[in-house]
């Protein structure tokens, strides 16, 4: 019986010994973001599934994410391609869950939300929605990017949820500046994610200025992650919200990987969700000053459940520009500048100039301006009802596209 004992310990205490020795050394297999590779290079619209690899189509994409409360859409935000995902998906669960579905947008805050609640209810026109919220003044992409959404929105009755932070509150926490009263409005803050943390100093790496620098940055890039995942969290925890299912749609490094957006609101509310990306594998010479020329880490993690690969599209339509500087701090359109061979010039306008209407629409901001060129084509004309020296005159301008086009951001009107 002792034998049989000692034999028994003996033994166990060998295959202990092999255990620890090895998990002293574990063998790395595959890499982590895609454990299945498939073996031939990705096309354009074709979505894989990373976790497994298995390659699906748009519908099986959409029945699997809608199984979901929450479905995060991680978008290139100048590429249309993005955003007809964003469509689909969207169409997907309002058909599914009819009455019973949210947006949720990056490109707007909850200060907005009574103009958003006026938009889906069809209290405003696109005019007045565009110049009440603000749109080119707080997120400045071209809204014919987002019309689809949220022309959807509106006709399915679809609560549009405000989710970002202020830019006021956006600069303070960058500069370290807060007040007492921005410091009680911040949401919980983790600065503590290392894999966040290691995509900001990525992305800013080579661009950190002043004692704020990279620090500020990652401060900014948490404040975002975690405004958004409150408003969620908080939305979706409300009696009105408690029953939706709510599509996300935010820029790619708050969705990707899971540890900017989705794994702040589930630390808030555990709920089930799934990540959608989209990458473009064919980017024309004319958008490659779009990229960040970065080197990515490599993580742990797919970067999403579903990746769609797709081209890096144009917005397909040519815009025209009236070609003057404006001003409209002294509650009168002003144009402070023409530029040199624009229809401004052509037309005649001259600066300091009154801009009073627009083909019989009245110009009363500088917004007004805005949109109604908006609407124009190339090759179309407007009559421009200006005042010089106390004398108001009519202009004919024939609109055309400018022969250089600067970045979205910063084009003049």
């Amino acid at each position: 019986m002792k034998s049989l004992l000692r034999n028994t310990l003996l033994l166990g205490l060998a295959l202990g010994s092999l255990l620890a020795s090895g998990c002293a050394a574990p063998i790395m297999l595959g890499n982590p973001e895609q454990p299945y590779p498939a073996a031939t290079a990705p096309v354009l619209g074709e979505i894989r599934h990373l976790p497994t690899g298995v390659q699906v189509s748009a519908e099986q994409m959409a029945a699997i994410a809608t199984d979901a409360r929450l479905i995060y859409v991680g978008e290139t935000h100048d590429n249309p391609a993005s955003h007809r995902i964003e469509l689909q998906l969207l169409q997907a669960l309002a058909e599914r869950y009819p009455q019973q579905a949210a947006l949720g947008m990056e490109m707007f805050t909850p200060e907005q939300q009574p103009v958003l609640d006026d938009w889906v209810a069809g209290r405003l026109s696109e005019k007045e929605f565009l110049k009440q919220s603000r749109w080119y003044q707080v997120w400045n992409f071209d809204y014919d990017f987002y019309r689809p959404l949220l022309q959807l929105a509106r006709e399915k009755r679809i609560p549009v949820i405000g989710l970002n932070a202020s830019k006021t509150l956006v600069r303070a926490v960058g500069s370290d500046s807060l007040t007492p009263e921005q410091q009680q409005s911040l949401p919980q803050m983790d600065l503590s994610d290392p894999y966040q943390r290691a995509l900001s100093e990525a992305i800013f790496a080579g661009h950190a200025a002043g004692p704020n620098g990279t620090a500020g940055f990652i401060r900014v890039q948490t404040l975002w992650d975690e405004t958004m995942a409150d408003n969620i969290a908080r939305y979706l925890a409300s009696e009105t919200g408690a029953n939706r299912h709510m599509l996300v749609v935010a820029g790619g490094n708050h969705i990707r990987h899971g540890f900017g957006i989705p794994r702040r609101v589930f630390r808030r509310l555990p709920l089930s969700y799934v990540l959608v990306a989209s990458t473009e594998i064919e980017i024309p010479a004319s958008k490659a000053d779009r990229l960040m020329d970065v080197e990515i880490p490599d993580f742990p993690m797919p970067a999403a459940d579903f990746m769609v690969y797709t081209a890096y599209e144009d917005l397909g339509k040519q815009e025209v520009k009236l070609g003057v500087m404006l001003d409209d701090s002294s509650g009168k359109v002003t144009a402070q500048g023409v530029l040199p061979g624009s229809s401004a010039e052509r037309a005649g306008i001259q600066k300091g100039d009154l801009l009073l209407s627009l083909d019989g629409q009245p110009l009363a901001e500088n917004f007004d301006l805005v949109y109604e060129v908006k609407q124009k084509q190339p090759g179309s004309r407007g009559a421009l009802l200006i005042e010089r020296e106390g004398q108001q005159q009519l202009l004919e301008v024939d609109f055309e596209v400018p022969p250089t086009m600067t970045h979205p951001m910063s084009k003049p009107k």
